[in-house]
Protein backbone atom coordinates (compact mmCIF):
# COMPACT_ATOMS: atom_id res chain seq x y z
CA UNK A 1 0.00 0.00 0.00
CA UNK A 2 1.21 3.30 -1.11
CA UNK A 3 1.95 5.65 1.87
CA UNK A 4 0.36 9.73 1.31
CA UNK A 5 1.63 11.97 4.32
CA UNK A 6 0.58 15.34 5.00
CA UNK A 7 2.95 17.21 3.64
CA UNK A 8 2.66 20.18 1.40
CA UNK A 9 6.49 20.58 1.24
CA UNK A 10 6.72 22.70 -2.29
CA UNK A 11 3.78 23.38 -2.52
CA UNK A 12 2.33 26.94 -3.01
CA UNK A 13 -0.88 27.61 -0.70
CA UNK A 14 -3.25 31.09 -0.61
CA UNK A 15 -4.89 31.71 2.50
CA UNK A 16 -7.26 34.41 2.82
CA UNK A 17 -8.33 36.16 5.91
CA UNK A 18 -4.79 35.48 7.20
CA UNK A 19 -4.09 38.29 9.55
CA UNK A 20 -5.92 36.87 12.75
CA UNK A 21 -7.89 34.46 14.17
CA UNK A 22 -8.67 30.53 12.46
CA UNK A 23 -7.38 32.48 9.12
CA UNK A 24 -3.71 33.06 10.98
CA UNK A 25 -3.59 29.87 12.89
CA UNK A 26 -4.20 28.11 8.80
CA UNK A 27 -1.29 29.75 7.31
CA UNK A 28 1.01 29.02 10.51
CA UNK A 29 -0.37 25.53 10.23
CA UNK A 30 0.31 25.02 6.36
CA UNK A 31 3.91 27.07 6.56
CA UNK A 32 4.63 24.20 9.56
CA UNK A 33 4.21 21.51 6.89
CA UNK A 34 6.47 22.73 4.58
CA UNK A 35 4.38 25.08 2.22
CA UNK A 36 5.12 28.64 0.44
CA UNK A 37 2.05 30.76 2.28
CA UNK A 38 0.57 33.45 0.33
CA UNK A 39 -1.57 35.43 2.99
CA UNK A 40 -4.23 37.88 2.31
CA UNK A 41 -6.41 40.03 4.26
CA UNK A 42 -7.86 43.94 4.25
CA UNK A 43 -5.30 45.33 6.93
CA UNK A 44 -1.44 45.16 6.04
CA UNK A 45 0.09 45.25 9.29
CA UNK A 46 -1.33 41.95 10.50
CA UNK A 47 -0.66 40.11 7.78
CA UNK A 48 2.63 41.65 6.95
CA UNK A 49 3.44 40.39 10.95
CA UNK A 50 2.15 36.94 10.19
CA UNK A 51 4.56 36.56 6.88
CA UNK A 52 7.02 37.95 8.90
CA UNK A 53 6.84 35.35 11.90
CA UNK A 54 6.64 32.44 8.95
CA UNK A 55 9.78 33.88 7.51
CA UNK A 56 11.35 34.62 10.93
CA UNK A 57 10.94 30.43 11.87
CA UNK A 58 12.01 29.50 8.08
CA UNK A 59 9.41 29.29 6.16
CA UNK A 60 8.75 31.16 2.71
CA UNK A 61 5.16 33.54 2.99
CA UNK A 62 4.08 36.91 1.14
CA UNK A 63 1.41 39.19 2.27
CA UNK A 64 -1.00 40.30 -0.20
CA UNK A 65 -3.80 43.00 1.06
CA UNK A 66 -6.65 43.82 -0.31
CA UNK A 67 -10.40 42.74 -0.01
CA UNK A 68 -12.00 39.11 -1.45
CA UNK A 69 -14.96 41.05 -2.22
CA UNK A 70 -12.79 42.85 -5.20
CA UNK A 71 -12.14 40.37 -7.74
CA UNK A 72 -8.70 42.47 -9.35
CA UNK A 73 -7.55 41.12 -5.88
CA UNK A 74 -7.81 37.84 -6.77
CA UNK A 75 -5.96 38.15 -10.19
CA UNK A 76 -3.42 39.92 -8.49
CA UNK A 77 -2.79 37.21 -6.09
CA UNK A 78 -2.50 34.69 -8.51
CA UNK A 79 0.13 36.51 -10.80
CA UNK A 80 2.19 36.61 -7.53
CA UNK A 81 2.03 32.83 -7.05
CA UNK A 82 2.68 31.75 -10.16
CA UNK A 83 5.78 34.49 -10.16
CA UNK A 84 7.04 34.03 -7.28
CA UNK A 85 6.83 30.01 -6.83
CA UNK A 86 5.69 28.80 -9.84
CA UNK A 87 2.77 27.32 -9.33
CA UNK A 88 -0.33 27.30 -6.97
CA UNK A 89 -1.33 24.36 -5.37
CA UNK A 90 -3.90 25.16 -2.58
CA UNK A 91 -6.33 28.19 -1.72
CA UNK A 92 -7.81 28.55 1.37
CA UNK A 93 -10.78 30.74 1.53
CA UNK A 94 -11.15 31.57 5.23
CA UNK A 95 -12.22 35.09 4.83
CA UNK A 96 -15.72 36.38 5.95
CA UNK A 97 -17.24 38.56 7.90
CA UNK A 98 -20.54 38.53 10.43
CA UNK A 99 -22.52 41.62 11.08
CA UNK A 100 -24.16 42.54 14.26
CA UNK A 101 -27.00 40.31 15.49
CA UNK A 102 -30.27 41.70 14.29
CA UNK A 103 -33.33 40.23 13.05
CA UNK A 104 -33.72 39.75 9.32
CA UNK A 105 -36.80 42.57 8.45
CA UNK A 106 -34.25 44.64 10.66
CA UNK A 107 -31.26 43.88 8.12
CA UNK A 108 -30.15 46.37 5.73
CA UNK A 109 -29.24 46.08 2.55
CA UNK A 110 -25.89 47.72 2.72
CA UNK A 111 -25.54 44.64 5.27
CA UNK A 112 -27.03 42.32 3.47
CA UNK A 113 -24.64 42.81 0.60
CA UNK A 114 -21.45 43.10 2.58
CA UNK A 115 -21.84 40.11 4.17
CA UNK A 116 -23.12 38.06 0.41
CA UNK A 117 -20.04 40.08 -1.10
CA UNK A 118 -17.08 39.11 1.50
CA UNK A 119 -18.21 35.82 2.33
CA UNK A 120 -19.94 34.13 -1.09
CA UNK A 121 -19.16 36.52 -3.96
CA UNK A 122 -15.33 36.84 -2.35
CA UNK A 123 -14.79 32.46 -2.48
CA UNK A 124 -15.93 32.64 -6.00
CA UNK A 125 -13.82 35.37 -7.35
CA UNK A 126 -10.80 33.68 -5.71
CA UNK A 127 -11.50 30.11 -6.36
CA UNK A 128 -12.18 31.01 -10.39
CA UNK A 129 -8.65 32.89 -10.42
CA UNK A 130 -7.20 30.03 -9.20
CA UNK A 131 -9.20 27.32 -10.94
CA UNK A 132 -7.46 29.02 -14.09
CA UNK A 133 -3.90 27.72 -12.62
CA UNK A 134 -5.01 24.53 -11.09
CA UNK A 135 -6.91 23.40 -13.91
CA UNK A 136 -3.71 24.19 -16.45
CA UNK A 137 -1.72 22.32 -14.06
CA UNK A 138 -3.89 19.55 -13.70
CA UNK A 139 -3.85 19.45 -9.91
CA UNK A 140 -4.94 21.48 -6.73
CA UNK A 141 -6.99 21.61 -3.96
CA UNK A 142 -9.13 24.40 -2.84
CA UNK A 143 -11.00 24.39 0.66
CA UNK A 144 -13.73 26.61 1.84
CA UNK A 145 -14.05 27.74 5.46
CA UNK A 146 -18.11 26.95 5.57
CA UNK A 147 -20.07 27.33 8.94
CA UNK A 148 -22.43 25.47 11.38
CA UNK A 149 -24.73 27.84 10.41
CA UNK A 150 -24.07 27.01 6.67
CA UNK A 151 -26.44 24.08 7.70
CA UNK A 152 -28.47 25.11 10.94
CA UNK A 153 -30.75 28.14 10.97
CA UNK A 154 -30.16 30.71 13.76
CA UNK A 155 -31.89 33.48 14.63
CA UNK A 156 -30.29 37.05 13.64
CA UNK A 157 -28.08 35.61 11.03
CA UNK A 158 -29.64 35.41 7.75
CA UNK A 159 -26.81 37.15 5.90
CA UNK A 160 -24.24 35.00 7.15
CA UNK A 161 -26.53 31.97 7.23
CA UNK A 162 -27.28 32.35 3.34
CA UNK A 163 -23.68 32.93 2.32
CA UNK A 164 -22.40 29.89 4.25
CA UNK A 165 -25.17 28.05 3.19
CA UNK A 166 -24.83 29.06 -0.69
CA UNK A 167 -20.66 28.63 -0.08
CA UNK A 168 -21.33 25.20 0.59
CA UNK A 169 -23.04 24.23 -2.62
CA UNK A 170 -20.71 26.56 -4.57
CA UNK A 171 -18.17 23.87 -3.10
CA UNK A 172 -20.43 21.26 -4.65
CA UNK A 173 -20.87 22.91 -7.49
CA UNK A 174 -16.76 23.54 -8.74
CA UNK A 175 -16.00 19.98 -7.38
CA UNK A 176 -18.29 18.15 -9.49
CA UNK A 177 -17.31 20.36 -12.83
CA UNK A 178 -13.29 19.99 -12.09
CA UNK A 179 -12.60 16.84 -10.70
CA UNK A 180 -12.11 15.09 -13.83
CA UNK A 181 -9.37 17.67 -14.02
CA UNK A 182 -7.41 16.96 -11.13
CA UNK A 183 -9.12 19.91 -8.87
CA UNK A 184 -10.19 19.10 -5.61
CA UNK A 185 -12.79 21.47 -3.83
CA UNK A 186 -14.43 20.95 -0.32
CA UNK A 187 -15.19 22.51 2.47
CA UNK A 188 -14.78 22.97 6.75
CA UNK A 189 -17.73 23.87 8.47
CA UNK A 190 -16.48 24.79 12.19
CA UNK A 191 -18.59 25.52 15.32
CA UNK A 192 -17.94 28.22 17.26
CA UNK A 193 -14.32 29.17 18.14
CA UNK A 194 -12.25 30.55 20.56
CA UNK A 195 -11.85 33.73 18.08
CA UNK A 196 -11.66 37.73 18.32
CA UNK A 197 -14.80 36.82 16.31
CA UNK A 198 -16.44 35.08 18.98
CA UNK A 199 -14.98 37.57 21.84
CA UNK A 200 -18.14 38.99 22.81
CA UNK A 201 -20.01 36.27 23.05
CA UNK A 202 -17.43 34.39 25.45
CA UNK A 203 -17.75 37.31 27.85
CA UNK A 204 -20.92 37.40 27.99
CA UNK A 205 -22.37 34.67 30.76
CA UNK A 206 -25.77 34.59 29.19
CA UNK A 207 -24.50 34.27 25.65
CA UNK A 208 -21.22 31.75 26.23
CA UNK A 209 -23.92 29.23 28.38
CA UNK A 210 -26.43 29.64 25.04
CA UNK A 211 -24.31 28.50 22.71
CA UNK A 212 -22.08 26.05 24.78
CA UNK A 213 -25.48 24.28 25.61
CA UNK A 214 -26.11 23.82 22.38
CA UNK A 215 -22.44 21.51 21.71
CA UNK A 216 -22.52 17.83 22.60
CA UNK A 217 -18.88 18.15 23.10
CA UNK A 218 -19.71 21.14 25.85
CA UNK A 219 -17.31 23.54 25.11
CA UNK A 220 -15.81 26.24 22.22
CA UNK A 221 -13.30 24.66 19.41
CA UNK A 222 -9.70 26.07 19.26
CA UNK A 223 -8.43 26.60 16.09
CA UNK A 224 -5.75 24.83 16.25
CA UNK A 225 -8.70 21.56 15.66
CA UNK A 226 -10.06 23.61 12.35
CA UNK A 227 -6.12 23.52 10.73
CA UNK A 228 -5.72 20.26 11.16
CA UNK A 229 -8.79 18.90 9.07
CA UNK A 230 -7.87 22.00 6.62
CA UNK A 231 -4.16 20.61 6.12
CA UNK A 232 -6.30 17.16 5.77
CA UNK A 233 -8.07 18.54 2.97
CA UNK A 234 -5.26 20.58 1.69
CA UNK A 235 -2.73 17.35 1.42
CA UNK A 236 -2.37 14.91 -0.90
CA UNK A 237 -3.72 12.62 2.06
CA UNK A 238 -7.24 13.50 0.97
CA UNK A 239 -6.98 12.84 -2.75
CA UNK A 240 -9.75 10.56 -3.58
CA UNK A 241 -11.91 13.16 -1.32
CA UNK A 242 -14.28 16.33 -3.03
CA UNK A 243 -17.38 18.20 -2.97
CA UNK A 244 -17.34 17.14 0.85
CA UNK A 245 -18.08 19.14 4.08
CA UNK A 246 -16.17 18.41 7.05
CA UNK A 247 -17.85 19.29 10.31
CA UNK A 248 -15.49 20.80 12.89
CA UNK A 249 -18.21 21.80 15.08
CA UNK A 250 -18.55 19.75 18.53
CA UNK A 251 -21.39 17.41 17.33
CA UNK A 252 -23.59 20.76 17.12
CA UNK A 253 -25.45 19.15 13.67
CA UNK A 254 -25.41 15.69 14.52
CA UNK A 255 -28.25 16.98 16.73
Amino acid sequence: MTEVGLSLEGKTVWVTGAGRGAGRAIADGMAALGANVLLQARTATEIDLAAEKIRANGGRALAVAGSVADPRTADRVVNLAVAEFGRLDVLINNAGISPALRRSEQVTDDEWSAVIDTNLSGPFYTTRAAGRVMLAQGSGSIVNVSSVHGTVGFPRLAAYSASKGGLELLTKTFAVEWAASGVRVNAVAPGYLETQMTEGLRNSDRHHEMIRSKIPLGRFGRPEEVVAAVAYLASDASSYVTGTIVRVDGGWTAQ
